[in-house]
């Protein structure tokens, strides 16, 4: 799933190439993608586009004042193309897009095949979402969301603030966005590594020392894959936060810096990686999947 990074990177993509630019049509090819319906996605066609911003893991299009707003979810990609097919998109339960947006075509541009974007997704769980609305506020989704932890207002006393109290296992709160907005399995993993605690532990009763190490992680690990991300088209940048990746998708690989093995614990729609030398005191975390596989 896209987090925080790579939908800045994504947002930062489109804000360049879009800010300015007419909207021609919004083509649906599945209509369950769409969670609003009033107004209607060809409410946007004439109108200029005027921004795209991010919230957590949102993408925020702003077309003069009516706002396109996407969550890829898990299986969910926007694929760029500079030149769009001539074809209309039609709905197909074979066809990957989703949705497709045409830009109005500029003097040096093939009329019959602007640029524009569309939105895929893979597999059957379906849980793309686009949403046409005045106000963002009004996406439910975006309305619920905690801080976003680059922001500059996101301090130490505030992540102190989401923590105090708190009886969820630290994994488990950094993922949750009505608390923090952005990151997800994959990052998190990332940032617990680098400030070297459990994902198990009670995120209310870390030591001072640990609150402060992980919001240094926090910031450090998400400013940085947002730098990395910069500036790379929308093709590149799974490959590139695979390539970034210190413990996340690396089961079984050496962790880069202890060397001790790359351990993984599996849930039923996800799993987690760590470093048992780094992060657990040497102690493998039980990985309840698998131990009832074994019995």
């Amino acid at each position: 799933m896209p987090e925080l990074p790579e939908v800045e990177a994504l947002a930062a993509f489109l804000r360049e190439r879009m800010t300015g630019r007419v909207v021609a049509k919004v083509e649906v090819g599945a209509i369950n993608v769409l969670k609003t319906y009033d107004p209607p996605p060809t409410a946007l066609q004439g109108l200029l586009v005027t921004g795209v911003d991010r919230h957590g893991k949102w993408l925020d299009v702003d077309v003069d004042g009516l706002h396109l707003a996407i969550h890829l979810s898990r299986a969910g990609w926007l694929r760029w193309s500079d030149a769009l097919p001539k074809a209309p998109l039609r709905p197909s339960g074979k066809n990957p897009v989703a949705l497709r947006v045409r830009l109005a075509p500029e003097d040096d541009e093939d009329p019959e095949s602007p640029p524009g974007f569309d939105l895929t997704e893979a597999g059957t769980q379906k849980r793309l979402a686009v949403h046409v609305v005045k106000d963002v506020a009004q996406v439910p989704g975006i309305a619920s969301l905690g801080p976003d932890p680059l922001d500059d207002s996101f301090d130490l006393d505030a992540f102190r603030g989401l923590l105090s109290g708190s009886r969820q296992q630290v994994k488990g709160l950094l993922r949750e966005q009505s608390v923090l907005a952005g990151v997800g399995n994959a990052y998190s993993d990332e940032v617990l590594h680098v400030a070297k605690l459990s994902p198990y532990a009670s995120a209310g009763k870390l030591p001072a020392a640990d609150v402060e190490r992980l919001y240094e992680a926090l910031r450090t690990t998400l400013t940085d894959a947002v730098a990395a991300a910069s500036g790379k088209p929308a093709k590149e940048l799974k490959d590139a936060k695979r390539a970034g990746m210190r413990v996340h998708g690396r089961t079984g690989q050496p962790c880069p810096v202890c060397g001790d093995v790359v351990r993984e614990v599996s849930f039923a729609d996800r799993s987690m990686q760590y470093c048992a030398t780094c992060q657990t005191g040497g102690k493998p975390l039980a990985d309840r999947r698998l131990s009832r596989l074994l019995k």
